[in-house]
Parts: structure tokens; sequence; C-alpha cells
């Protein structure tokens, strides 16, 4: 089968190879793959596997071969899931405790936008808990995880302000129902109960200064590979505050991720979260699209389509 695959050198040098056919464990259903998408943790570890190795998360597509021991979706069956880092690939093989079932009304492309970023914007806002009524800060809101966190959390009723460093980034936010905050050395004004934070650095810093006391800042990444640093009066202004740390291949090996990933599909589905392919290119020719995901033109996720 064909697969992009590392080429040592940087994210714009994948390559496409002939690699042998995934042989599947009992726990996993082979998979054809008709979809998948671009995260940023995939360009980090293209420079840093070796040569000639897989790549890809995000997965959409139809169940070749079910998993011998006779769990998740029979063959046939459209689903979204979980790769195990080699999803860039014609052929698949996936737990079946990171699969779900697609919903006939969702496509493949959207529907490849939701497996990480659905879960990462999900269980950070379930670590604030209730968040009903509540005010949401979500920092790099014109990403795929934040566009996606903003829509979780306007649905869970809370009052929500998207911060992006610029007014590109910002598009469509308000569509949703969103205040925007345009400009990072511009925070916005606060105070709130919630911050959903990937971008680290002076941002995380100043978008913590704006918890009210009881907030929750909840932490799934570090864009700016900057060391993250509390206010002085970090705890005694803010009683009650916690800073809880999302790293999602640990998390989902906690989670239901059929379920979990289930309902944000259906959601999609139901037209109560858009989906949003910011840019979809053939598989085969990736590099045009990865350097437009790197340079932050892309308003939600990249797309590949097999």
């Amino acid at each position: 089968m064909k697969a992009l695959v590392t080429t040592g050198l940087d994210p714009l040098a994948l390559e496409l190879s002939s690699v042998p056919d995934p042989r599947p464990r009992p726990d996993e259903a082979l998979i054809e793959v008709h979809a998948t998408s671009v995260n940023r943790a995939d360009l980090l570890l293209a420079v840093r596997r070796p040569v000639g190795s897989s790549l890809g998360l995000d997965l959409v597509g139809t169940v070749l071969t079910a998993a011998a021991d006779g769990s998740g979706p029979p063959a046939g069956t459209r689903v979204a899931g979980i790769a195990d880092n080699d999803a860039w690939a014609e052929l698949a093989t996936v737990r079946t405790g990171r699969l779900a079932v697609l919903p006939d009304e969702l496509g493949d492309h959207e529907a490849a936008t939701l497996p990480v970023a659905g879960l990462t914007a999900l269980y950070a806002l379930r670590r604030a808990g209730s968040i009903l009524g509540q005010r949401v800060l979500v920092t790099a809101a014109g990403g795929g995880v934040g566009r996606t966190a903003v829509q979780l959390a306007l649905a869970s009723g809370a009052e929500v302000t998207g911060w992006v460093g610029s007014a590109g980034r910002a598009a469509g936010l308000e569509d949703f129902g969103a205040r925007t905050a345009v400009g990072y050395g511009q925070p916005p004004a606060g105070p709130f109960d919630v911050l959903v934070d990937s971008v680290g650095g002076e941002v995380f810093t100043e978008g913590y200064r704006r918890l009210g006391p009881g907030g929750v800042a909840a932490v799934f990444g570090n864009t700016v590979r900057a060391e993250l640093r509390l206010p002085a009066d970090w705890g005694h202004a803010r009683p009650g505050v916690r800073i809880e740390y999302l790293y999602l291949l640990d998390e989902i090996t906690r989670r239901p991720v059929p379920e979990d990933l289930g309902l944000v599909l259906r959601l999609a589905a139901g037209g109560r979260l858009a989906a949003e392919p910011g840019l979809v290119a053939p598989w085969t020719d990736p590099h045009a699209a990865v350097a437009a995901l790197l340079d932050r033109k892309v308003n939600g996720k990249v797309v590949l389509s097999l």
C-alpha cells in the first residue's frame, strides 16, 4: 500500500512511499482510509521520528476487517477514530476503543476534522465541570481545537470569548455567538471562570490573570514553546483556582472514546457543531496544505483526501 512517511528533513518534505500492509492485532479493525487531517503534533513528529516513519492521528474510513476479538463495528461500517500515528495511508489498523460509528449525514471531510480536535475540546471543557452560565475564554480560537471548544462551550450554555492573534483568525467566531478578542497584546477584560489555553507563554499568563476565584485553567498545548509563568499573587488573589493539564493521547486511555467521539460526531451531523475543513488537499500532494497550516493561514483543520 501507499503511505506518507517522514524524510527526517522538515514537515514539508513528506514522501509518498510503498510500505507493507498493516496487520491488525485482535483488538484492532483494519480500515480503508478515506480522509485524514493534519495536527500540529503530526508535524512535530515529522522531524523527530526516524526516516520512513508513518504519521497521522485523525482517520475516517470504512471497516474492511472487523476486530478478531469481536469488539467494535462490523465490516462495511463507516467510522472515525484516532490511529496510532499511521493514518496517512491507504490502510490503517485502529484499536476498536478508539473508533466511533460515523452518522450517515456527516461527510468524510467534515468528520476528519473531529477526532483529535473534538475530543481535546470536549475533555478540556469537562475538566472545568459544569459551564452553564460560566464565562469561558478560549485562546487560539481560530484553530481546529479552539473553534470546536468555542462551539461546545456555547452549546453548553456558557458565555464565550475567543481570543486570537489576528483579525483573520477570528473569522466566523461571532457567527457562532462568541465574543472575540483580537491581538495577544490586548487581553480581554474578564473576569472569566474558565480559561482554555493552547498558546502558552505570556498568553497563558495574561489569561490566568483574568480568572476569577474558583476558576479553572484547562491547558492542552504550548505552541510558543515558552515557560508557563504564574503571576506573583497567583493563589492569594484567586482562591480556589486550579490548573488542569490535558494530554489527549494519555486521556483517551481512560475515557470511553467510542461514546465521546460518537457524541461529537452526532452534534456535527445534527448541525449543532460546525465541522469545518479550512482546507482540503489531495493526500498525494500535501505540501502546500502543510505549509498553510504552519503559517497559520488556515482557520479550522487541514484535511487530506484519499
